[in-house]
């Protein structure tokens, strides 16, 4: 128990939030997998390009616990939000005529793809204020992660995985459906 708390007070303030963003880009992942399959709205092939990029900001995340604060690691997550920025926009600039209902459900009324162009610049912003965070930090890759980092590491991965295993399902061996409405490989 000792060694636990010891652990608590050793965490820098940079590794605390690349955890806290880490689980931050889990919550999304999941809520994005109850829409997909508590709701039965499969994701189209740019929503799909859209977790890609998501999962790119996570890998920052991750490295920065894994392998101690670099920006380099913060240069992979803000590639991440570029790519999912772009895609997002892309999407919007899509459903942004009059009458055009968008595509899927809307949370707080805007839709999926509107939240990740959001999120893409609030996490910049984010990681601009946690990079002057990692002074200090030099010998964290030398310590195994916290346990905390160890959950967030272990639920990224495994969702990384899902992803994985669903988009298979839903595209098969070929392209996406522009609208997809079943899993290609469940249907034949």
């Amino acid at each position: 128990m000792n060694n636990s708390m010891s652990e608590s007070r050793n965490l820098s303030p940079a590794i605390v939030m690349n955890i806290l963003g880490l689980f931050g880009i889990c919550v999304i992942l999941i809520v994005a997998f109850y829409y997909q399959l508590g709701r039965f709205e499969l994701p189209c092939p740019l929503c799909l390009l859209q977790r890609v990029g998501i999962i790119m900001i996570g890998f920052g995340f991750l490295f920065n616990i894994y392998f101690g604060v670099k920006n380099t690691h913060y240069s992979f997550s803000l590639l991440g939000c570029i790519v999912t920025g772009f895609v997002a926009m892309r999407q919007v600039s899509l459903h942004i005529l009059p009458g055009d209902t968008g595509y899927g459900s809307t949370f707080f009324g805007l839709h999926f793809y509107t939240w990740a162009a959001v999120l893409s610049i609030i996490t910049i912003i984010a990681i601009a204020i946690i990079m002057p965070l990692k002074a200090g930090n030099d010998n964290a890759a030398k310590n195994s992660p916290h346990i905390l980092g160890k959950l967030a590491m272990g639920l990224f991965a495994i969702l990384i995985a899902a992803n994985l295993v669903s988009t298979v399902l839903e595209c098969g061996s070929g392209q996406c459906d522009d609208n997809p409405t079943f899993y290609q490989l469940l249907k034949q």
